[in-house]
């Protein structure tokens, strides 16, 4: 796999300025871990230092071939993930809808039945033997990327008695420095159950929900083999993907 990266130097100047009503408030109690996780206190908007801003660098030249393959990368030999295969791809861009290159993109999820591969795992669903749940890449000249999985499952979660995470991928994006990055996550077209969700519920404008669901593009499936399904990321401006760990902007 190729590194991809290229001696542009990074651009500088202005950030498009965010709308803060695209994203929700950090205390919505109906998220029950955001009582706890909301700040107490007025926000404060600090500017990154140089050591933050331009490393340490990472990530970008050590990925292996099967980095971007959830399918086969924890495999057996001869053996692959349990689940129906798709290909998730789109581009990174900014807020003018440039792509965004050599950015490292790192992807996470559940399993075909809805569970995690970790100690803390609370869902009773099976383990599948042959799938580890994430993966990396990075974006293209033009900002693309893309890397095949299986389609993870909903699964229960401990918020109320009944509350339940649609299908979803998460997504963590890195620049070129160490405090450079973004997480957010991806849900699937036609899922009912993202209109159920506590967590999706906090966000207010529809819009934004929407931005955070995947079209299925049955003109980029391989056929008789996997789905596809598009989700571009957008890094800036009134109108970025909404990130769960930078609401006050990036």
């Amino acid at each position: 796999m190729s590194e991809r990266l290229s001696n542009r130097p990074p651009e500088t100047g202005a950030l498009f300025a965010r709308d803060r009503s695209w994203h929700p408030p950090a205390f919505t109690p109906g998220y029950k871990t955001s009582v706890l996780r909301s700040p107490q206190k007025a926000l404060l908007s600090l500017d990154g230092t140089l050591s933050e801003i331009t490393g340490p660098v990472f990530g970008h030249n050590i990925l292996g071939e099967l980095d971007d393959d959830l399918i086969h990368n924890f495999a057996k030999p001869g053996e692959s993930a349990i689940g129906p295969r798709i290909v998730v791809y789109g581009r990174l861009l900014d807020e003018r809808g440039a792509g965004v290159p050599g950015a490292l993109i790192e992807f996470w999820q559940a399993n075909a039945g809805g569970r995690y591969r970790h100690k803390k795992e609370g869902y009773i669903a099976a383990l599948d033997p042959n799938f580890g749940g994430c993966g990396r890449t990075i974006t293209g000249e033009d900002g693309s990327y893309a890397f095949r999985t299986v389609q993870p499952g909903p699964y229960p979660w401990p918020n109320g008695p009944n509350d339940w995470r649609p299908a979803h991928i998460h997504f963590s994006v890195f620049g070129h420095g160490f405090a450079q990055r973004l997480i957010t996550q991806m849900y699937f077209e036609g899922d009912p159950m993202i209109w159920k969700c506590p967590i999706v519920r906090t966000i207010p404008d529809r819009a934004a929900i929407e931005q955070l669901i995947a079209a299925l593009d049955m003109e980029a499936t391989i056929p008789m083999d996997a789905r596809a399904y598009k989700f571009d990321i957008v890094l800036r401006g009134r109108r970025s993907t909404m990130f769960e760990n930078r609401l006050e902007g990036n």
